[in-house]
């Protein structure tokens, strides 16, 4: 049985869901922001400018504007609680204060939000860490699904996961500073700024199996 189709939407163009039978990936170059339906959605909005760092690197503070993402973050919720499907972005991502969106609490699975305006749907909100999928970091994310009823969201491993820092960067910088600093942030050159966004495959196919399961009309 073919798989329902499904709209990859910001993703990277040689990234894990390009070649996923019945999946449609929607990279810079074809604008996700343009995306009309009708299929559901996993989106990936672009977090920088909604993060801890968001106005910049800490050398360079206030470079840019909280939330200047060109739409993106907004085009993406509007096409979750259009056509159903699931959302994802960091932890604490300062998006969900801008957009009035209810923040999960970690540790407590799937929690309804309510009616999302000015769509009026349902939508469920949950906090889980890709690291337990795969990712090379913890990378805590919060997650938005709309369109799928409660019974049909997966169980995920809800834990927080271990803080994972090598004994090298310990000595080196002192747990505080090696925390702060991370593990991907060690990987020399341009690759991890592409390893930390990363979505690991189990993972994408968790996200996939709640876009497919979005109730239809």
């Amino acid at each position: 049985m073919t798989p329902r189709m499904v709209a990859a939407l910001y993703v990277e163009p040689k990234g894990c869901y390009v070649g996923v039978p019945s999946v449609d990936p929607w990279d810079e170059a074809r604008d996700a922001r343009k995306y009309a339906g009708p299929h559901p959605v996993v989106a990936h909005p672009p977090c920088q400018r909604w993060g801890r760092f968001w106005h910049g690197s800490t050398r360079k503070p206030h470079q840019f504007k909280l939330g200047d993402d060109g739409g993106c973050f907004a085009a993406a919720l509007h096409a979750v609680l259009t056509w159903g499907g699931v959302l994802e972005h960091p932890a604490h991502s300062k998006a969900w204060d801008a957009f009035g969106l209810r923040k999960p609490a970690a540790g407590a699975g799937w929690q309804e939000a309510g009616f999302m305006e000015p769509w009026f749907k349902r939508y469920w909100v949950c906090y889980v860490e890709q690291g337990h999928y795969g990712h090379d970091s913890r990378k805590p994310t919060w997650l938005i699904a709309a369109h799928v009823h409660r019974n049909d969201l997966p169980e995920l491993n809800w834990t927080k996961g271990e803080q994972r820092l090598p004994a090298w960067m310990i000595e080196r910088y002192g747990y505080e500073k090696a925390r702060r600093i991370g593990v991907v942030a060690m990987v020399g050159g341009k690759n991890k700024t592409a390893i930390r966004n990363a979505t690991p495959e189990p993972f994408r196919d968790v996200l996939l199996s709640i876009a497919r399961s979005v109730e239809t009309a």
